[in-house]
């Protein structure tokens, strides 16, 4: 269920909280073996630090476990009742908010929790995908140039890569330890996959008698090109969103909950990931590049840049100082790669 509203257009940032109501539609109707406690519900969603200026926003609240059918929602703007009122909450009425009844059916709850104004269902898996493909692809085509075995090497790719998607699920649970400890919760950090999957071809390539330096080298350009498409996957589909903001350039999207005017982070990350790729490509192609480092400047500088805009994101980075070492870290190897590279 959404609930629209418009910000108010100036004054300080204020908080806003909707009561939603819920009646199965015809429940006399239903067979004695139906449980009669789920055809009815009571939810109350809150959002915090509204921006005057923001524009419209939208606030999705999702119930599971109802009975399943047509159902009819009223939602009403309330605020906290004064001390000593039978409610513990009164109805508040503005010219921007204002109650509302609308009626729909249940739905599948996987598909339920990934839908919302804004957010796209599949925009994810099908953007990722797309952009694993054509990192496949810029990788073989540099393998054919570079004289390796462009099957070995895409083999060996794939291979990497799954073992990525894991370890960026595994990262994402462990630097998110308030969220439920489950495969099947979204939500997954690229900084896992990164890892593992140049881990896997650190290991693999010299199993399988590639040169490990073209093979770095040759997977640079198609891995930054790969994550800048599937940061789109993250916009369309609500994840990685940036803060809310009232500035001209930002856009509207949602995280899944709260649609709002945003800093468009995912599109800033999309398109430094773009120029690493095009960089790293010219380096190969123009360099004749086979040390490694290409790859190592390039995931240095994405690491760097990732880390300057980790402070545009709406959620918080779990740990205290992790930004500040890893800002640290891949200066230093970001330098210590450029000066290699200039006296090989």
């Amino acid at each position: 269920m959404t609930y629209w509203f418009d910000a108010e257009s100036a004054g300080e940032p204020y908080s806003v909280t909707v009561h939603l109501s819920g009646k199965l539609k015809g429940d006399a109707a239903l067979p004695p073996s139906e449980t009669r406690a789920r055809t009815s519900f009571q939810a109350v969603s809150t959002v915090e630090d509204v921006l005057p200026g923001s524009g419209r926003v939208a606030v999705t609240t999702r119930v599971p476990n109802l009975t399943r059918g047509e159902w009819e929602v009223t939602a009403t703007p309330v605020t906290r009742a004064p001390e000593g009122s039978p409610a513990p909450w009164v109805e508040m009425s503005t010219p921007r908010l204002v109650r509302g009844t609308a009626s729909g059916r249940t739905a599948f709850s996987p598909f339920v929790r990934n839908l919302a104004p804004g957010v796209r269902l599949g925009a994810w898996p099908a953007l990722v995908g797309t952009g694993f493909v054509i990192a496949l692809v810029v990788q073989a085509l540099l393998a054919r140039q570079l004289d390796l075995p462009a099957l070995r090497l895409s083999l060996l790719t794939v291979v990497a890569s799954g073992l990525g998607l894991l370890a960026a699920k595994v990262y994402y649970l462990m630097t998110h330890p308030k969220e439920p400890r489950t495969f099947a919760k979204p939500g997954m950090s690229v900084q896992g996959f990164v890892t593992a999957t140049i881990g896997t071809l650190l290991i693999g390539s010299p199993l399988l008698g590639l040169p490990l330096g073209w093979v770095l080298d040759a997977t640079a350009p198609g891995l930054l090109f790969g994550m800048a498409i599937g940061r789109l996957g993250c916009l369309l589909g609500g994840c990685c969103t940036g803060r809310p903001t009232t500035s001209r350039w930002g856009i509207w999207s949602s995280d899944r909950r709260l649609g709002v005017r945003r800093i468009p982070v995912q599109l800033l990350e999309s398109s430094f990931s773009a120029l690493l790729g095009t960089l790293a490509l010219l380096a190969v192609v123009l360099l004749s590049a086979g040390s490694g480092l290409v790859l190592v400047a390039t995931v240095a500088a994405y690491v760097l840049g990732r880390q300057i805009l980790f402070p545009l994101r709406s959620i918080p980075r779990a740990t205290a100082h992790g930004r500040s070492i890893s800002f640290v870290v891949a200066g230093l190897v970001l330098l210590a790669s450029l000066v290699g590279s200039l006296l090989a």
